[in-house]
C-alpha cells in the first residue's frame, strides 16, 4: 500500500511505511465511524499559569494532557480533529502517547494557516485518498484585504463511497477593532470563505457526504454558523448537537464570566444524516473535564452505507 508523503505534511517517506505496516483499518457496509473534534487548549509552548505560578514559554502541563488522553482513550474516535495544536512535534507526541495507551493513529494530517501558533489537525485510523489544505480562503475586511486564519483542512476517503471532512476553527471573540464587536463580522466573513470553498470543491468532485467539524466560536444560529446550513435556496447541511449525560448541549465554558455557549461541533450534509447513529452524538463529560481544556469533547457515530 502506498501513501503520498503531502498525506502526512511532516513525516519523512520511510517513517509513513513504518505507521503503515503496523496498523490498517477494514471497513465494509454498515460499520461506524465515529468523529470526533477537541479544542485541546494550548497544546503549545505559551505562558500560563502552572500551580498559581506565572510561567514564560511553559508546554502544556501533563495533568492537563493525561485528561485530554483519558477522554480520547475512552471515546476512542476513528477520525479526530483537534484545534489548539501547536505543530507538528505537538500533534505527533500526542499520537506517540496515545499509541502507548493503545490507540493508534496511522495518519496525521497538520493544517498550518497564517496563524502559525495554534493549528489544527487531523488524526485518523482510516487511511485517506487526500488531503487538501486550503490557505488562500481572502475576504474583504473593512476593505482591507484578509485571510481566513487557520485556513481550512479538507481530507478525503473512500467508504465505499466518496467522503470528505472539512476541519475549521473560526477566529476567537476577541477583537481589536472597535467597529466589529466580538469579532463577529470577521468570523462571518471566514465562514462564508470556507462555506464558498466547499460548495466549490464538493460540486467539482460530485461529493454528496460530507462534513463541517471543528470550533465555530459561535453559537448555533449565529451569523457564521448560518453560512454553512444553507446559500440562498441551497441546503448546505444541519448541525447536530451532541449533549452530555445530564442532557445539556454546551461545549465551552468561559471561566471570566461564567458563561457556557456550544461553540464546538458537527454540520452534516443533507445525504450524510440518514446514517447518523440515533443518539450517538455525545460530550465527555467527567467532573473534571476542565482540568485539561475549556472545550469538552464532542463525537457522533454514522453508519457507512450500503
Amino acid at each position: 500500500m502506498k501513501l503520498n508523503c503531502q498525506f502526512i505534511g511532516f513525516f519523512q517517506c520511510r517513517w509513513i511505511v513504518i505507521f503503515l505496516s503496523v496498523f490498517v483499518l477494514q471497513l465494509n457496509a454498515g460499520d461506524r465511524i465515529r468523529i470526533a473534534s477537541y479544542n485541546l487548549k494550548n497544546y503549545l509552548i505559551t505562558d500560563r499559569l502552572v500551580e498559581g505560578i506565572w510561567l514564560k514559554d511553559y508546554p502544556k502541563p501533563e495533568v492537563e494532557k493525561s485528561i485530554i488522553q483519558r477522554g480520547l482513550l475512552e471515546i476512542r474516535p476513528d477520525l479526530l480533529v483537534v484545534q489548539e495544536i501547536g505543530g507538528r512535534d505537538f500533534l505527533y507526541e500526542l499520537s506517540e502517547d496515545l499509541k502507548a495507551a493503545g490507540l493508534n493513529y496511522p495518519y496525521l494530517i497538520l493544517m498550518k494557516g497564517e496563524d502559525s501558533v495554534r493549528m489544527t489537525g487531523l488524526l485518523s485510523r482510516i487511511e485517506p485518498n487526500y488531503s487538501k489544505q486550503h490557505r488562500d480562503l481572502d475576504f474583504n475586511y473593512f476593505s482591507e484585504n484578509r485571510s481566513v486564519l487557520r485556513g481550512m483542512l479538507e481530507v478525503g476517503f473512500d467508504l465505499g463511497m466518496p467522503f470528505a471532512l472539512f476541519s475549521v476553527h473560526l477566529k476567537s471573540r476577541y477583537t481589536s477593532d472597535d467597529r466589529d464587536f466580538e469579532s463577529e463580522r470577521f468570523r462571518t466573513l471566514e465562514a462564508q470563505a470556507c462555506r464558498d470553498r466547499i460548495l466549490k470543491r464538493i460540486d467539482a468532485a460530485k461529493t454528496e457526504h460530507y462534513l463541517i467539524a471543528g470550533d465555530f466560536n459561535d453559537s448555533p444560529n449565529s451569523a457564521p454558523l448560518r453560512r454553512f446550513y444553507k446559500k440562498g435556496k441551497r441546503i448546505i447541511g444541519k448541525q447536530i448537537f451532541p449533549r452530555d449525560a445530564s442532557g445539556a448541549f454546551w461545549t465551552y465554558f468561559y471561566h471570566k464570566e461564567k458563561t457556557y455557549s456550544t461553540v464546538d461541533g458537527f454540520v452534516l450534509s443533507p445525504s450524510l444524516l440518514p446514517y447518523l447513529v440515533e443518539d450517538s452524538a455525545q460530550i465527555w463529560s467527567p467532573s473534571d473535564y476542565y482540568l485539561g481544556s475549556d472545550h469538552r469533547l464532542v463525537y457522533f457515530d454514522f453508519e457507512i452505507p450500503n
